[in-house]
């Protein structure tokens, strides 16, 4: 029988090893005269590679197909012959090595033939449930029946329809899924010929075959592996009839070959890149040709390639004396055979792959959802900070169509930290322009928006940190009444507490009272230039997307905290001449060009003005801008106090890596049309004046139940009445 045995196991396998398994020579005679004297040939042994998406396809074959069972699974390793002069082609294993439904039974390698760097071999898989059972294995009893295999392969003639069946292989494992660890030892059964085949002569092709039938070889090869039918045959014949007649065939051609005359040698595609050793396939070669054949004299070409085709330099040419070994001629006594893969500690053992990082569903989405921002730091944008993007909070407003929009296109740019804040539930009408909604999210009265939003956004992306917040916005115009009163503070509180922990703010609520307050809140928490709000509101077929200006306020000390800049720290006295300049300068916010307070705008309305009715494409074009506008804020080195660009504005002379900064966006889908605005803030500002803010930070909560249940309350503090109030009265005489 056939010898895996335990000796094998525990012995250390050398380097390259002899036919024998006896002693070892260093052949040095490459390159002008033959080597003198015979010698025994030795092999350079098969190394394996596994890719990861094998073993992820394994573990969802293990999870989802395979359950318990043990049963042996046909895989299908791919090689090719050595094309790089310095290093030997591994035998791989890919993710469509796995069949998908191993019960079909269907071939691998039909997928893959004709494919020139993909080599298809069979191969079995024995996969056990737990480690003690890997460990446990008959390795020896499982070695001998692939040996078996072999053997009846070569006896039954089917080796030469298949000339691949004489590369079998096969592997144990055993796969931790909780841990991603992923225990693997390969076997490549090769025949012992006892007595050893005898090296007489290695050579460079280039120095055996004259120059007019080096041209023939070559030109039969390069047809024979960019033939579909032939590439993927890694052993096969070499048919020399002339100096200029060379043809490649299939094994089976062996007797015609004999009876048409000329020289023939076996060849094979050789992994190995040594320049005085053949690789391990040879081995199972010669033991094929003797038992079919009876060769005792055999010269062999190692075929190897450089640049994707045939290269004489790179070939070797092998003479080789062998012999029967005794007993080979009983079809019923399976020789000896080696061929266990030492681990990467060159002993005989298993190996040990941890993939945890990798294989992880969830990292491996991280690690894909990065991809193509890693993409862009390679040439488009190589000051892209993606560090900066991952850590950033965003607190969404709203979550009907503009923050299922915003939320999804800050996932795409990096952002890991979302909450949404809305107190609607999912109505039937939504998902169709609300992209983070279902049908099933309708269902019994309608989830609630920010949760279903949440759950949704971690199934599309399982690294996202996603929260929903259930809660109203007190806004002015909207009567509290004493019942009210503690909600109201406590959203008031809780709104507060939100904006405070987040970096980002987007305003996308439906109408503009319920922007009034976070405006307030975000210039109130902006004194720092730190803080970001962004504004996005919708028409019918307009949209205006905005940055706010900074807070007010700002006080120079030792405690203000600095900000990252492209070369480091920024201190904020360098952000402005003086105080009053920043005033003067400081950006606009949503409210700053209104003369009016905002009221309750959902009263008395018909169904249409009910609901946001506006272009379907309209949101998606806001959304995308509000986010664009966010990130090339967050890679401006004065963040919010970052002048405004208008339109024609060149870039080229700045470093603006993602182009031109505006303050407002507004277009017109209408006309496809589109304006850069920049306003500065107004001492009049409803929301964002000193007057305001101080009054808010004076009085807090009783100055905001103020202005929600006066009407007039903001207009007359900011002196906006007295302003309308002078312009009533205001009379122009007009001359003729």
């Amino acid at each position: 029988m056939a010898d895996g045995d335990e000796k094998e196991d525990m012995e250390t396998r050398p380097a390259f090893e002899s036919a024998d398994r006896g002693s070892f020579i260093n052949i040095s005679a490459v390159g002008g005269s033959s080597s003198s004297g015979h010698s025994i040939l030795q092999f350079s042994p098969l190394q394996s590679t596994v890719d990861e998406g094998f073993w992820r396809k394994l573990a969802d074959l293990k999870l989802e197909v395979l359950g318990i069972s043990e049963n042996p699974l046909e895989v299908t390793g791919f090689y090719a012959p050595m094309f790089h002069e310095q290093v030997s082609n591994h035998l791989k294993l890919l993710s469509e090595s796995l069949q998908p439904d191993p019960g079909r039974g269907t071939s691998v390698s039909i997928k893959f033939s004709g494919n020139r760097n993909l080599c298809p071999v069979p191969g079995i898989l024995y996969n056990m449930n737990t480690l003690d059972t890997f460990k446990a294995l008959d390795r020896r009893a499982l070695f001998n029946l692939e040996v078996q295999k072999i053997w009846e392969d070569i006896h039954s003639g089917k080796v030469e329809e298949d000339s691949s069946l004489l590369c079998r292989f096969f592997l144990i494992s055993y796969a931790d899924l909780k841990k991603w660890n992923f225990y693997y030892w390969f076997a490549f059964p090769a025949l012992v010929l006892e007595p050893p085949a005898m090296l007489t002569d290695l050579r460079r092709a280039s120095e055996v075959f004259s120059i007019e039938e080096g041209t023939a070889l070559l030109a039969a090869c390069n047809e024979w592996r960019q033939s579909t039918s032939t590439a993927g045959v890694p052993f096969f014949l070499v048919h020399i009839i002339s100096n200029v007649v060379v043809r490649l065939r299939p094994l089976r051609d062996w007797e015609a070959c004999q009876q048409e005359g000329g020289k023939v040698l076996l060849g094979f595609y050789d992994p190995c890149h040594l320049p005085a050793n053949p690789g391990w396939p040879l081995r199972n070669f010669l033991a094929f040709a003797v038992v079919r054949w009876g060769l005792e004299r055999a010269t062999v070409l190692c075929y190897r390639e450089k640049g994707g085709f045939g290269d004489l330099q790179q070939c070797l040419v092998v003479d080789i004396l062998v012999s029967t070994p005794p007993g080979w001629s009983n079809h019923e006594l399976v020789p000896k055979a080696v061929g266990w893969e030492l681990n990467s500690h060159g002993k005989l053992g298993p190996r040990l792959i941890n993939l945890a990082t990798e294989m992880d569903p969830k990292r491996l989405a991280i690690s894909a959802a990065d991809l193509n921002l890693k993409l862009m730091r390679w040439r488009a944008l190589p000051s892209l900070d993606l560090k900066c993007l991952s850590s950033t909070k965003c607190l969404l407003l709203g979550a009907g169509t503009l923050g299922c929009q915003v939320a999804r296109n800050l996932m795409a740019w990096g952002v890991r930290h979302i909450t949404l804040v809305d107190r609607g539930h999912v109505a039937m009408s939504n998902p169709l322009r609300q992209s983070l909604y279902t049908h099933d999210d309708c269902l019994n009265g309608g989830k609630l928006k920010v949760n279903a939003a949440a759950e949704n956004l971690k199934c599309i992306f399982p690294g996202v940190e996603a929260e929903g917040v259930s809660m109203t916005i007190p806004m002015p115009g909207h009567f509290v009444t004493a019942d009210e009163l503690s909600n109201i503070m406590k959203d008031c509180m809780q709104l507060k507490d939100l904006i405070d922990s987040h970096d980002v703010i987007f305003l996308l609520t439906d109408t503009r009272e319920s922007r009034w307050l976070p405006t307030l809140l975000c210039a109130d928490a902006n004194k720092f230039y730190l803080q970001v709000a962004i504004t996005a509101a919708l028409g019918f077929d307009t949209f205006l997307v905005m940055r706010h200006g900074a807070g007010v306020g700002l006080s120079i000390d030792t405690d203000a905290p600095k900000m990252l800049g492209q070369d480091g720290p920024l201190e904020f006295e360098d952000l402005a001449a003086s105080a009053s300049e920043r005033r003067e300068k400081r950006l606009g916010c949503y409210f700053c060009s209104d003369v009016v307070a905002p009221v309750d705008s959902t009263r008395n309305l018909t169904l249409d003005q009910q609901c946001t009715v506006t272009r379907p494409g309209l949101a998606p074009i806001a959304a995308a801008l509000a986010v664009e506008l966010t990130v090339s804020i967050l890679h401006h080195p004065l963040r919010i106090n970052a002048p405004a660009d208008e339109a024609g504005f060149d870039d080229s002379s700045v470093e603006q890596p993602l182009g031109i900064l505006p303050h407002q966006i507004r277009g017109d889908i209408a006309h496809f049309s589109q304006m850069l605005i920049k306003g500065y803030a107004s001492k009049r500002c409803i929301a964002c004046a000193e007057t305001i803010v101080s009054e808010y930070r004076t009085r807090g909560i009783d100055f905001v139940l103020e202005a929600i249940n006066q009407p007039t309350y903001l207009e007359d503090l900011t002196g906006l009445t007295e302003l309308m109030n002078l312009a009533k009265h205001f009379n122009l005489d007009w001359e003729d």
